[in-house]
């Protein structure tokens, strides 16, 4: 998947945050296939078991029962037709989870190939909060930042200032 284009700055702002959050002592349940940053939780010290590529939309089994004291899901509520349910099956009561940004000047990504990378919701970030709120979670941090990309043009340059990604964590409210 990131064969050419490693996301580095994206690694890097997502690690700090959610350094500034959880401790090494609680253990997370990533919802997704084992990917390049569950590997990068792993060695920096967290306990990381993730979901095992069952749709999330339909299959909630792994969350249910999940005794983890934290979720993280990075990138991947855009990919889920109803995300809402996943959000209200989550057990654990800490959350951290970010989302590429709605692009005015970009469409919603669609993969060609694989049916899986897809976007079917493209948030903004008041979109997400409203989301977080409705399934029962508070928002108590939040961050932006941008995807510059090294190529010449109006988007590239857009995105060198537009917020791309809006990570957050959030905590259940019983």
């Amino acid at each position: 998947m990131y064969e050419k284009t490693f996301p580095n700055k994206r690694f890097e702002k997502t690690l700090s945050f959610l350094e500034r959050h959880i401790t090494t002592q609680e253990t997370i349940l990533d919802l997704g296939v084992e990917n390049p940053f569950s590997k990068i939780m792993k060695e920096h010290g967290y306990t990381v078991s993730n979901t095992k590529g069952e749709d999330l939309d339909l299959n909630f089994d792994t969350i249910s029962n999940s005794n983890t004291d934290v979720v993280t899901a990075f990138e991947i509520f855009e990919h889920l037709i109803a995300p809402f349910n996943v959000l209200r099956e989550i057990k654990a009561n800490k959350l951290v989870a970010s989302i590429p940004l709605r692009l005015w000047f970009s469409p919603a990504y669609q993969s060609k190939t694989d049916p899986w990378d897809r976007h079917y919701h493209e948030f903004e970030d008041w979109q997400f909060d409203w989301l977080l709120e409705k399934a029962g979670w508070k928002i108590m941090d939040r961050d932006k930042w941008t995807n510059p990309v090294k190529k010449i043009g109006f988007r590239p340059l857009l995105r060198s200032f537009t917020p791309r990604y809006y990570i957050i964590y959030a905590e259940r409210i019983r």
